[in-house]
């Protein structure tokens, strides 16, 4: 009898971009299902965000020295991996970065990396519509290779290529001070004496001038539309997360009336201060978009050694003037803390598509219009709560869908849902901006 009949069919083969969180529960969930992941990884270690360097590297994420996660340890692991018992409630990065290799090693998942490897695009093959196929071409020491893969798994991040909005700063060319993007903050220490001035009021924002206060002369942040700041520490001394994103708290939001649902929100936000008498107070109070984690920032401008101002109007060689008239004078250093934009040089533009600085993608994963679905993109999506879980459950769904056995809606569908979405979006203009910065472990 022909042995050939009874060879087990060949597995499909994923390419997956990053070794970062979400490129490990992509591995992890491709292995699950059945499927051959290779993981291609830029750096030398896994961790993507978490990895810290003591410099801005190119085409990869960047921290600063002192980051902490703002999601507790309990609502923040991988679901059958929690940390170990003496580990803070709210980890600085070098021990998430601990436990993530920990993760790695256990679910022996090292062996599918290849590290040092850049992939330098990724390309429909020429049967693409029949069989769903990519090519992907990787570099490692300046060789190029090229090689086919089922299916593409992006896991790269959305905290790489830096928002720097100079053009919406009339006088900018004139100023003579340092400007730089927080990406490329480290540590305070070289800010002692000065006068800083920080523009936009995200964590990453708020980190850095609270932590520059203590050493500068004077901090201002700059900020359009003000924001909700949260403390880590909540009700009765327990971690924020573990009271607020709960089942009862979204049924109260989901079944009250708008009104009743706003009032209590915003009674919850201004429990800690009143955001109105320390110029927080965001534009748009009820609008539930994401808040600023930082147990310090009040404190600091209550010492004066933090001032809120609204935006900036202009620059002139040495002062930045704001919308109410007041002048910050003899400025040695502007931070933009703007966030980042949304950037994928490996792909043709017309795979992954934007509006309105939306990337159009059916629940934040899946490219609707694609002939095969056979590209997803891993931890992209900006959520209230904490990232591991979210990515793991992303990548099972993917490696499902990847694998056959579980099948998306049609494209009229999924373009409906992501309408629907973003019509929503656009009726709260504050919505619509740049992803943030990487300080927060609500998304990291």
């Amino acid at each position: 009898m022909n042995s050939e009949l009874f060879k087990a069919p060949m597995k499909r083969r994923v390419a997956i971009v990053g070794a970062g969180v979400s490129g490990l529960a992509s591995i992890r969930s491709c292995l699950e299902e059945g499927l051959e992941p290779t993981c291609f990884e830029r750096s030398n270690d896994v961790g993507g965000l978490w990895k810290f360097s003591d410099h801005a590297e190119e085409g990869r994420a960047s921290i600063y020295r002192s980051v902490f996660t703002n999601s507790s340890k309990e609502m923040m692991c991988f679901p059958d991996f929690p940390y170990p018992d003496d580990f803070p409630n709210f980890m600085h990065n070098s021990k998430l970065q601990e436990y993530i290799i920990s993760f790695a090693k256990e679910k022996n998942l090292l062996k599918y990396i290849q590290f040092e490897t850049f992939v330098t695009s990724i390309n429909k093959s020429p049967d693409f519509s029949t069989t769903g196929k990519w090519e992907v071409t990787t570099e490692k020491n300046g060789k190029k290779e090229t090689a086919v893969f089922d299916a593409i798994m992006i896991c790269s991040g959305h905290h790489v290529y830096p928002h720097l909005p100079k053009d919406s700063f009339p006088g900018l060319n004139r100023f003579k001070g340092k400007c730089f993007h927080s990406r490329d903050y480290k540590e305070p220490g070289m800010w002692k004496g000065k006068r800083v001035l920080v523009i936009g009021l995200g964590n990453s924002g708020c980190d850095i001038a609270a932590e520059v206060s203590h050493v500068a002369q004077q901090v201002i942040i700059s900020s359009r539309s003000g924001s909700w700041v949260m403390s880590r520490v909540w009700d009765d001394g327990y971690p924020w997360d573990m009271l607020v994103i709960t089942r009862f708290q979204t049924f109260l939001k989901n079944n009250l009336p708008t009104a009743i649902s706003d009032w209590w929100y915003m009674r919850q936000m201004n429990a800690r201060f009143k955001h109105e008498n320390y110029g927080l107070m965001p534009l748009n109070g009820t609008l539930r978009k994401e808040p600023v984690f930082n147990d310090e920032l009040p404190a600091r401008i209550l010492c004066g050694t933090v001032t809120i101002k609204p935006n900036v109007k202009e620059f002139t060689e040495t002062s930045a003037v704001f919308e109410d008239g007041t002048v910050f004078e003899d400025i040695d250093c502007v931070i933009f803390a703007t966030g980042y934009g949304y950037a994928y040089p490996f792909l043709d533009d017309s795979i992954i598509k934007s509006r309105n600085n939306e990337v159009t993608l059916y629940k934040g994963i899946f490219p609707p219009q694609l002939e095969k679905p056979t590209m997803a993109v891993i931890g992209l999506v900006q959520s209230l709560g904490a990232a591991i879980p979210t990515t793991d459950l992303q990548a099972r769904w993917a490696a499902q869908v990847i694998r056959g056995t579980c099948m998306l809606p049609s494209v009229k569908d999924m373009m409906d849902d992501i309408d629907e979405k973003m019509g929503k979006k656009l009726k709260c203009p504050e919505t619509l901006h740049r992803v943030d910065d990487p300080s927060s472990g609500c998304l990291k």
